[in-house]
């Protein structure tokens, strides 16, 4: 029997609403049982040595889908924007793969709030039943975006900027980890594919940050 990995949530209360920082990097929302993810950039590939078979991020994402699943009762799934990571990621093998999970988990609603690499990568195939809508989604009291400054009202909780500080660890020792920032009118998730870059936050007084490190969310 597989041993379940222990991981610690954040609980947070936004325009309030009870949400669930997962150290997955997304956002478990319980009264709406709706999961927020940003940026999965499925396809994306992954550095490897010269010669062998280029890898992607597809199957590592969703593996952590289905660990959140497993914690978690989930009827909605909204992705927000950057599905593929580009149109090269729309491989024979990653279509497979996902399609192959969409089989596994098909009573989920999949939605896709369209951000700036869908409109290169195109939408996802229609085997895999994505609704697909442009920014902003309204579903009350929020805002879902791919991009913060394209919320016409309401809190935002977006994506896009990959957002990441510093944790002092020790005297000169520190580690850059990707977090989740809520201001005031919006939240950013971090980026749930593993994409290189990471934006450096500029925190204001009244913002909450919340670093992922390692099966844990941790405010700093």
């Amino acid at each position: 029997m597989t041993e379940l990995r222990r991981v610690a949530d954040a609980h947070v209360t936004v325009e309030g609403q009870e949400l669930l920082l997962l150290p997955e990097r997304a956002v478990y929302w319980p009264a709406q049982k709706t999961l927020l993810v940003a940026d999965a950039h499925f396809g994306m590939p992954l550095a490897g040595r010269p010669g062998e078979p280029v890898r992607t991020s597809t199957a590592a994402a969703l593996a952590r889908l289905d660990a959140i699943l497993t914690r978690h009762e989930v009827k909605r799934i909204v992705f927000l924007g950057d599905f593929f990571h580009d149109r090269g990621a729309r491989t024979e093998a990653t279509v497979a793969r996902l399609l192959a999970w969409r089989e596994a988990h098909p009573d989920l609603e999949l939605l896709l709030v369209r951000g700036n690499m869908d409109g290169r990568a195109g939408d996802p195939p229609p085997e895999l039943r994505v609704r697909v809508v442009p920014e902003p989604y309204r579903l009350d009291p929020f805002s879902l975006c791919h991009e913060p400054s394209e919320s016409k009202r309401g809190y935002a909780i977006a994506g896009h900027l990959h957002p990441a500080t510093v944790l002092r660890t020790r005297p000169g020792e520190s580690l850059r980890l990707p977090c989740f920032w809520l201001a005031s009118d919006y939240a950013v998730l971090p980026a749930f594919g593993d994409v290189a870059g990471r934006y450096m936050i500029q925190r204001r007084r009244d913002d909450q940050v919340f670093v992922v490190a390692d099966d844990h969310v941790l405010p700093v």
